[in-house]
């Protein structure tokens, strides 16, 4: 073939290839485009229903696709409790109601017959109901073949009623873990307090991987359950945990505690980053839990709201010393001139001079090699337009009155 005419086929054969480029890139941004957007679900998971939660519900009907509900426990000792969630409420906020069946995870062995059995009549429950049924079981890795068992069992039996599960990101170096997700219709991946409590409540970095891992075993829908609370860990005084309070007070007795929390700030930024880069099979997600009033390790609904919707009233927190009245100490003030609460400052650092100081409200007092500072211990948030004092020092005369802060929450990587 004359060389003319060779170059000629390679340029036509070159732009063919470009053309199939373009247009696969085309179709996949179309695809990409028509995905339909990620939707919001809450967890009721109150056992009683009080005016402060039904508001919740009115109040945040038009941000949530689906409640989930949560119905029934069973005890670690097999003990069934039902619970009675207000059927009115959950019906006049016009939204789906997906019911939650919660398995302790301490349960020595499932009695699946007793099990199908309540739950099937909990689905078919016409006075509430079911969108979906839902299986909140903290399983053991080892145990999953007798999960997945048990759900082949459960899901025939609910007939038209779907089936979705929450799983646990312990589960996905497991062999098994592809066979229990081929079984319910949808899972919901947990993402926060799942690791010890001396790793936080909450680690973004942490989370987005569990989530890419468990994308690729999942053939499904599935959601990702974010915070929107903190709790309190106390110890007892070998080291060991004594309790977790979250959304029910224990006030427990250890000899120290510790406050954990999940940022807003940093939990929206996993949203952001899940929206733009999003795993096959995300379909949105599922907060844990619906704020209230009443509620005080949960965020105010006012930032809850800020969080789904994007819309971030935020402000950077200031700490200050505000000076005593006749050379008294000075009062260590933190303040949140934003629309949402914020996460409490890891420490902030007194200016040089200040040799006298003490905490107070979650935080100690911390010497360093360049002076003093306040660390948080047990702090806890705090809430859009508010001021608290952490402490008091004693510092000269014309000391600037602004402070130093690390804040908690830096950007994603």
């Amino acid at each position: 073939m004359p060389p003319v005419r060779r170059d000629a086929r390679r340029r036509s054969i070159r732009r063919l290839r470009w053309a199939v480029a373009v247009s696969f890139a085309l179709i996949a941004s179309a695809c990409r485009h028509a995905e339909a957007p990620l939707t919001h679900d809450a967890y009721i998971w109150q056992r009683q229903w009080t005016p402060s939660l039904g508001a919740s519900v009115m109040a945040s009907r038009d941000l949530v696709s689906d409640w989930r509900v949560l119905v029934a426990q069973a005890d670690r000792d097999g003990t069934f409790h039902a619970f009675a969630p207000d059927r009115a409420a959950l019906a006049a906020s016009g939204r789906p109601a997906i019911l939650v069946v919660r398995i302790d995870g301490r349960l020595a062995r499932l009695d699946e017959a007793g099990l199908v059995s309540r739950i099937v009549g909990i689905a078919r429950d016409a006075s509430l109901p079911a969108a979906a049924i839902e299986i909140d079981y903290d399983c053991p890795t080892a145990r999953l073949p007798a999960y997945a068992a048990f759900l082949r069992r459960l899901k025939p039996a609910l007939g038209d009623t779907p089936l979705s599960i929450t799983a646990l990101p312990t589960w996905i170096g497991s062999a098994d873990l592809d066979d229990l997700l081929a079984v319910p219709d949808a899972s919901v991946l947990q993402v926060h307090a799942v690791q010890a409590p001396q790793a936080g409540l909450f680690d973004p970095a942490v989370a987005l991987g569990w989530i890419d891992d468990f994308a690729r075993h999942t053939h499904k829908p599935f959601r990702v359950a974010l915070p929107t609370y903190g709790s309190r860990v106390s110890w007892n005084a070998d080291g060991s945990m004594l309790a977790v309070e979250s959304e029910q007070g224990l006030r427990a007795a250890g000899i120290a505690a510790s406050e954990l929390y999940a940022s807003p700030l940093a939990v929206r930024r996993v949203v952001d980053r899940l929206a733009a880069q999003r795993p096959r099979g995300l379909v949105g997600f599922a907060w844990f839990r619906l704020p209230t009033a009443e509620d005080r390790r949960a965020w105010s609904l006012a930032t809850w709201r800020g969080v789904v919707t994007g819309h971030l009233d935020a402000a950077p927190l200031r700490a200050m010393l505000r000076p005593g009245k006749d050379g008294a100490a000075a009062d260590v003030v933190l303040e949140n001139t934003g629309g949402i609460d914020m996460a409490p400052p890891l420490s902030v650092t007194l200016p040089r001079g200040c040799d006298v100081a003490d905490g107070i409200d979650g935080y100690v007092v911390h010497h360093t090699g360049d002076g003093l500072e306040l660390v948080s211990r047990q702090a806890r948030p705090l809430p859009a337009q508010a001021q608290r004092a952490i402490g008091w020092a004693h510092c000269p005369t014309g000391t600037p009155s602004t402070l130093s802060l690390r804040a908690e929450g830096a950007p994603l990587s």
